[in-house]
C-alpha cells in the first residue's frame, strides 16, 4: 500500500526507534481493527498486534481519503493490549 509520512509521524518514529517500518505497512494493509477519530471523520486508526514485539498492539493514524496513505502518527497503544 502507498503511503507517506507526516512531519509530526517522522518526528514519532525518530523518538520511537522499536517501531519497524515493515510493522507500520502490515498494519495499514491487513488491520485486525480499523476505528473511526473521535474528533476528525478524515482520520482513521489502524490497529494491530505485533507478535514479534511481545504482542503489542500498533495504532497507526491516517487520513483516511489521500493517495498516497498519509499516516499522521503511530505508537504502540498499551490500552489495547487486551482489547485485540
Amino acid at each position: 500500500m502507498a503511503y507517506e509520512l507526516t512531519e509530526h509521524a517522522r518526528d514519532s518514529l525518530r523518538k520511537r526507534p522499536n517501531i519497524r517500518t515493515e510493522w507500520i505497512e502490515s498494519v495499514l494493509d491487513h488491520p485486525e481493527r480499523v476505528d473511526p477519530d473521535k474528533h476528525d471523520p478524515e482520520l482513521e486508526h489502524r490497529l494491530g498486534r505485533i507478535r514479534e514485539y511481545d504482542g503489542r498492539v500498533l495504532r497507526v493514524i491516517v487520513k483516511k481519503d489521500t493517495f498516497p496513505l498519509k499516516i499522521i502518527t503511530c505508537y504502540f497503544d498499551r490500552n489495547m493490549r487486551r482489547q485485540l
